[in-house]
């Protein structure tokens, strides 16, 4: 009887929450409907991406014409849609993507959790021996060369602060491969901040303006009752 007599009072708590008309309790109401929303978007995504995040933005001109800032580049794992392929094996098979040979992959530089992301193309899979052969620098391992379609030289040729020389990218450095990009829709991922705090200034208006129509309702039909 108690389980029963506890259920019951939250049911009616639930109930009474979900009808309330004052505007706090809907202006909540309101909040939990969007992160439940946004919640089961990031859930579908995860499913069909298989990686997260599954979307990203695109944040320097690295990689124009092909890809721009604010793009929101949807990533899938590399291997998902058929195996990762790179400029050259790309040009042996006729894989394009993005304008050009091979996949743009989305890695986490020298396995750097601490930073953003890049976003390039993976040019070829080479051992260390090559990296030293070819570029006279020491790597204790070799991996994917990789470049920004509007960079001059690779990213194994340059350096981060922080973190020091980009080294060949690992394959458990990879977060994933983009698939497709939709332009500008990147600008609220760049911009949580400013976009969270007009999505709740618009609610905070819905919500006074439908109070106001209620309260406005209710006076005329105590009018008309008069």
């Amino acid at each position: 009887m108690a389980g029963e007599t506890i259920i019951g009072r939250v049911k009616g708590t639930v109930k009474s929450l979900r009808e309330s008309e004052h505007p706090v309790i809907a202006f909540g109401r309101e909040i939990l409907w969007v992160v439940a929303v946004v919640g089961g978007i990031a859930l579908l995504l995860f499913l069909v991406c298989g990686t997260w995040p599954a979307v990203v933005a695109v944040e320097s001109e690295s990689m124009l014409p092909n890809m721009h800032v604010n793009d929101l580049v949807f990533v899938v794992q590399k291997d998902r849609f058929g195996p990762l392929q790179t400029y050259e094996t790309g040009g042996n098979t006729g894989s394009m993507k993005f304008g050009k040979y091979g996949d743009v992959i989305i890695y986490k530089p020298n396995g750097a959790s601490n930073i953003h992301p890049i976003i390039h193309r993976a040019i070829a899979d080479h051992d260390a021996s090559w990296f030293a052969a070819n570029y006279g620098v020491e790597f204790s391992h070799g991996g994917y060369l990789t470049k920004g379609d509007n960079n001059m030289v690779p990213d194994q040729r340059s350096s981060i602060s922080g973190i020091g020389p980009i080294q060949p990218v690992k394959d458990e450095w990879i977060v994933g491969k983009a698939l497709f990009s939709v332009p500008l829709l990147g600008y609220p991922t760049l911009h949580y901040p400013e976009f969270a705090a007009v999505v709740i200034i618009l609610l905070i208006i819905h919500e006074v303006y439908i109070s106001r129509g209620e309260e406005e309702e209710t006076k005329e039909k105590k009018k008309g009752r008069r």
